[in-house]
């Protein structure tokens, strides 16, 4: 698959040949979702936690005698159904993380290059290097490039006056070839990708 090599003036200065078999594989939504998920679950902080009725503070005392009150008996202030008790069943601290395969991690990976790529939703990038690290003259070149919501995936490191002028574009997401990921892929609407960072993904893919 041939696709056009643009420069940040959004001018073709030449052409790319992109792999079949990582931008051009059968887009997997089920396996996507999969990914999406891993990566969701595995950035909770699972700091939730109720008290159980061993860590309720209060008296061990019985509220009241056993017989002749007229009311139902009681053991403890401390129980799940008076005020002020425990939670029963309650979310406790603990990691919402769980493992996938590398293959389900690669073809969601593969399948989110393919959508895009398919979707008329990838630009390539001669190279993401900004002369200086003015915000203005950034955002005049996403918008003639026709960008409002983009990844843009640079190579192993990130051109530092480029990371600083499109630090405050909104919906402009930069990260180098090593930290790009499906879930920061699917929530742009299109993906920027370097000639740099094409051959990384590569060859890290196939």
């Amino acid at each position: 698959m041939k696709v056009a090599v643009k420069n940040l003036q959004n001018k073709e200065v030449g052409q790319i040949e992109l792999d079949d078999s990582v931008f051009g594989v059968d887009v997997r939504a089920d396996i996507i979702h999969r990914m999406v998920n891993f990566q969701l679950a595995k950035r909770r902080a699972g700091t939730h936690a109720v008290k159980e009725i061993g860590e309720v503070s209060g008296t061990g005392k019985k509220p009241f005698k056993q017989k002749g009150t007229g009311g139902a008996r009681q053991g403890s202030l401390r129980s799940p159904h008076m005020r002020g008790g425990a939670v029963i069943f309650g979310p406790q601290v603990r990691s919402h993380a769980f493992d996938l395969p590398k293959k389900i991690k690669a073809l969601a990976m593969k399948s989110a290059l393919s959508a895009k790529a398919k979707g008329g939703k990838l630009i390539v990038l001669e190279a993401a290097v900004a002369a200086d690290h003015k915000t203005k003259p950034m955002a005049e070149s996403f918008k003639s490039l026709g960008l409002n919501s983009a990844l843009v995936v640079c190579g192993k490191e990130i051109d530092a006056n480029f990371a600083r002028a499109t630090n405050n574009l909104p919906r402009i997401d930069v990260l180098p070839s090593q930290g790009a990921n499906v879930y920061d892929i699917i929530r742009r609407d299109v993906l920027v990708l370097t000639k740099e960072a094409i051959s990384d993904l590569t060859e890290r893919l196939k």
